[in-house]
């Protein structure tokens, strides 16, 4: 079982940055693919981006591509979302998920979740 623990949320206005930060209790964490994913009030959950396990590959949503950039660091057993340009639309809950890179990449699932952080933008 892996927990997963996110931290960094928090309100910023529209234009401005934040970063999040995502603890996993596993030592082998870099075993595990990496994943953001979000959602919004009233929206379905949505695929914001993922990191392999040695952190080589890495893919984005559309929506956040050029603006947000995913990371890890295995070390610490920590990845991470540095988010820039932050628009309205980006706000959202924000979930830390972990599994294979399959499954995140193609079913929008993971194996593993954290408990989720609130990212709000303001107009």
């Amino acid at each position: 079982q892996v927990q997963l623990v996110e931290s960094g949320g928090g309100l910023v206005q529209a234009g401005g940055s934040l970063s999040l930060s995502c603890a996993a209790s596993t030592r082998t964490f870099s075993n595990y693919a990496a994943g953001w994913f979000r959602q919004a009030p009233g929206k379905e959950r949505e695929f914001v981006a993922v990191i392999s396990g040695r952190g080589v590959g890495t893919r984005y949503s559309d929506s956040v591509k050029g603006r947000f950039t995913i990371s890890r660091d295995n070390a610490k057993n920590t990845v991470y979302l540095v988010m820039n340009n932050l628009k309205p639309e980006d706000t959202a809950v924000y979930y830390c998920a972990a599994g294979s890179w399959t499954t995140i990449m193609t079913q929008s699932t993971a194996d593993y979740w954290g408990q989720g952080t609130q990212v709000t933008v303001s107009s």
